[in-house]
């Protein structure tokens, strides 16, 4: 058995974990958690998403995105409508309030650009590794 720093699972985790608390102090700030960062992200990327697409865009389990999603229409960032071509299609959309909070959300990628000490293309590059790698995994 390999040491914990030498198998790639353990360091993709514990690389995801101190992006996490780098980002904490920031989103605390924002007044958002990481999930709920990541369901205005995804929003941000297709408003008017159904619960069930923002799902499979973060690859979670839709009982897991509807607490993130009711909590933020709570705080008046998103707000759920049906559907006007299929009343049983509940639609996610950001509000203004919303919109704007992702945009000063900006400040995260910042973050990791400048503790990552890697220019961006570095960390672009980085990342599409990281993503084929799991997207091999996943057998896509």
């Amino acid at each position: 058995m390999r040491p914990l720093d030498q198998q790639i699972c353990f360091t993709l985790y514990a690389t995801s974990m101190a992006i996490t608390r780098a980002y904490k102090p920031l989103l605390d700030e924002l007044g958002l958690t990481y999930p709920q960062y990541l369901v205005l992200s995804a929003l941000g990327e297709t408003d008017g998403a159904t619960i069930g697409g923002v799902a499979a865009r973060l690859d979670l389990e839709s009982s897991t995105v509807t607490p993130l999603v009711k909590r933020l229409e709570a705080a008046g960032l998103v707000e759920r409508r049906r559907s006007s071509e299929d009343e049983r299609r509940v639609e996610v959309w950001m509000t203004p309030a919303g919109r704007a909070l992702l945009e000063r959300s900006g400040c995260l990628g910042d973050l990791l650009l400048e503790r990552s000490g890697m220019d961006g293309a570095a960390l672009e590059a980085l990342n599409g590794r990281i993503q084929a790698l799991r997207e091999a995994v996943a057998g896509k």
